[in-house]
């Protein structure tokens, strides 16, 4: 008998344990989406399979699951030198979900039959889900224990392209999870947030490599959406069209389309950071700062301290008249090349400009101890060895000789010692040793921002999150159950582990009568916030209602510990004791 006892408690601590996993490998979740197979033959319609891959990765961001943003999976697709042109296999594919720590690789293909006659093109789409360090499907276990591998299929008028993009997220998503705490309608209206035509455009300009029709699509779909959302910016577009400028070195035009992208929009820093890189380069040193300094705290990264850094002391350098101006501006480039050179010990470019700025303000110690690191990792590097070869000789210091010999060594091309040694006899200036700033790639900028956010989610302002949801509570009192919902999509999008707007979304549901989302709801509120005393109040009515007397009372107890005063606790409480009777 004892051993039986042993043995069904180990059986049991095991099935707890293999729970526990599960739900933690559920939470923990990673997702990667690849682009659609066309299996058509029709190369135009190509842009529908990126277009899965952009939508999708959009609207499969929930608080119980991460997601590779569609840029990211293309900066790591780069990286391993898998061409974007071409749909990796199901091995490659692998790998590379396995590169960016995905646990989930979302992969389809789909089917489009053209128009003919009065019968619209038509959209036939099969998606799968793959556990990629099992190398297998996801399945899901039937009431009969069996366990099943499902495919998303779908069809559809391609006009409807984003509304099926919605099914399959919702699909996706239900899969994991049966109990979401919203319905596939939520989803499909949120992939419809961008007119049809504007995201064909887009989708279009993303893929084609011709410069003309590039630039044209960008261009329509900035057109098309503005004209379909009473004169809003499609940032995405204006992004693409300001890099499309910006290479064709069309500099008024690029800063035209960055500046169109609203300040609340995630893709407002890269814009900024690209326009205050043409305004330095055009000498525009006031400019320059003024649009990169409120990116400096925000982003925190060494490139965007040593850029903003550089451009502060090149223009305090640049300020002849105004000597207290110019004091001031090599105080800021000081603080912050100080907080590049920290934050990277391997950025030579952050130490040598900070040893330089040192030097400028007679900090020839510190400029030494910067200068030195920068020699150690490149031994031939002829302006550090000059700048502390003059830091040396101000510290009367013997060896300044023999960093001063290394420097006539190595700083020969153009002449260049010679003019540097006349113009520090002439003035003890060295206007010709400029600070060094490399524009990043665009990939190298934007996945540096991707690292960030992934660590820092960005959150919706409290004031406007704060204006939503009274907004969201005005509608729920007033039954506008609709508007209320739209409301709290908007929420949710951009702070997805708002507690009040789950308990606002459940008690919707539980006018509405659909008590399994309502419960869900109501759940995940609780998972963010277990101190909401509607959620336990509203979950133990609906377990009375259900007949479930042990959750009602567990509910009840929980509401009376966070508020035993409170007269629904108390109802509760009353209408508990009559059900366990």
């Amino acid at each position: 008998m004892l051993k039986k006892t042993l043995f069904a408690a180990l059986l049991l601590s095991l099935t707890l344990i293999s729970i526990q996993a599960q739900t933690v490998q559920n939470n923990a979740d990673t997702a990667m989406i690849l682009p659609f197979e066309n299996t058509s033959g029709k190369a135009e319609f190509n842009w529908v399979g990126e277009s899965f891959a952009e939508s999708l990765a959009d609207l499969l961001k929930v608080p119980s699951l991460n997601v590779v943003s569609n840029d990211e999976r293309k900066i790591i697709q780069q990286r391993l030198r898998i061409p974007l042109v071409n749909l990796p296999s199901l091995a490659t594919s692998l790998k590379l979900a396995r590169e960016s720590n995905a646990s989930l690789l979302i992969a389809g293909k789909y089917n489009i039959i053209p128009a003919q006659g009065e019968t619209a093109a038509t959209l036939n789409v099969t998606a799968k889900i793959i556990r990629v360090n099992e190398g297998r499907f996801l399945n899901e276990e039937l009431p009969d224990g069996k366990r099943v591998t499902r495919d998303i299929n779908l069809t559809d008028a391609l006009g409807n392209l984003q509304t099926v993009q919605g099914q399959v997220a919702y699909q996706i998503l239900y899969q994991r999870d049966k109990a979401l705490s919203f319905s596939q309608n939520d989803l499909v209206v949120s992939a419809n947030k961008v007119p049809g035509r504007a995201f064909e455009a887009y989708i279009k300009g993303l893929l084609t490599n011709a410069t003309e029709a590039r630039e044209n699509y960008f261009k329509n779909s900035l057109r098309l959406y503005s004209e379909a959302k009473s004169g809003e910016v499609y940032a995405d577009a204006a992004l693409e069209l300001g890099h499309f400028y910006l290479n064709q070195r069309k500099n008024a035009e690029a800063i035209e389309n960055f500046s169109r992208i609203p300040s609340n929009s995630p893709f407002y820093a890269e814009a900024a950071f690209y326009t205050g890189l043409i305004q330095w380069q055009q000498n525009n040193y006031e400019q320059a700062l003024a649009v990169l300094r409120p990116l400096a705290e925000d982003l925190k990264l060494t490139s965007v301290y040593n850029t903003i850094g550089a451009i502060a002391v090149q223009a305090s350098r640049a300020d002849k008249k105004n000597q207290g101006n110019s004091a001031k501006l090599l105080n800021e480039g000081l603080e912050l090349l100080k907080k590049a050179a920290e934050s990277s010990t391997t950025e030579s470019n952050a130490r040598f400009n900070y040893g330089l700025a040192l030097f400028l303000n007679n900090g020839y110690v510190e400029a030494a101890e910067q200068l030195r690191p920068v020699l150690a990792a490149n031994p031939r590097d002829g302006e550090s060895y000059y700048l502390l070869a003059k830091s040396l000789q101000e510290l009367k210091d013997a060896a300044a000789a023999d960093f001063d010999n290394q420097a006539k060594r190595f700083l020969t091309d153009g002449n260049k010692y010679a003019k540097l040694e006349t113009e520090w006899l002439r003035s003890k200036t060295i206007p010709d040793v400029n600070l060094r700033v490399e524009q990043p790639a665009r990939k190298d900028f934007v996945s540096v921002v991707l690292i960030r956010n992934q660590a820092k989610p960005a959150q919706t302002p409290l004031n406007e999150t704060e204006n939503l949801l009274a907004q969201a509570r005005t509608f729920y009192k007033n039954a506008n159950d609709d508007e209320a919902m739209a409301i709290l999509r908007r929420v949710l999008a951009s702070e997805p582990m708002n507690a009040e707007s789950y308990l606002i979304l459940g008690k919707i549901h539980l006018r509405r009568g659909d008590l399994e989302q309502s419960v869900s709801s109501f759940k995940t509120a609780l998972f963010w916030d277990n101190r909401l005393i509607d959620a336990h109040i509203n979950l133990g009515k609906i377990y009375l209602e259900k007949g479930d007397c042990l959750q009602a009372k567990n509910y009840a107890a929980s509401a009376a510990g966070i508020d035993a005063d409170n007269q629904d606790t108390a109802a509760l409480q009353r209408q508990v004791e009559r059900c366990s009777k």
